[in-house]
């Protein structure tokens, strides 16, 4: 099954993630088939916090790929603001 999750990138206390489609028994930072966007947590503007390439991230999941529970979130926050 593909799911889309997030990819840990950054330094420490520094945290940036990659959004990406990638099997479900992939490792976290392991290889997957699609960058999807990026989610950059203590970003100072909340417009800068979620870059997402809708038209790809749209298509995965016409797909069938399921976002995980913490991506959910994310997006679902930055389409409520």
């Amino acid at each position: 099954m593909v799911k889309i999750r997030l990819q840990r990138l950054g330094a420490k206390k520094r945290p940036q993630f990659l959004i990406v489609a990638t099997t479900e028994g992939a490792k976290r930072d392991g290889k997957f088939f699609e960058k999807l966007g990026f989610y950059y947590p203590k970003a100072l503007k909340a417009a800068d916090k979620l870059k997402l390439d809708k038209p790809a991230f749209d298509a995965w999941i016409a797909k069938g790929a399921q976002m995980t529970l913490t991506v959910e979130q994310i997006v679902k926050a930055a389409t409520i603001k």
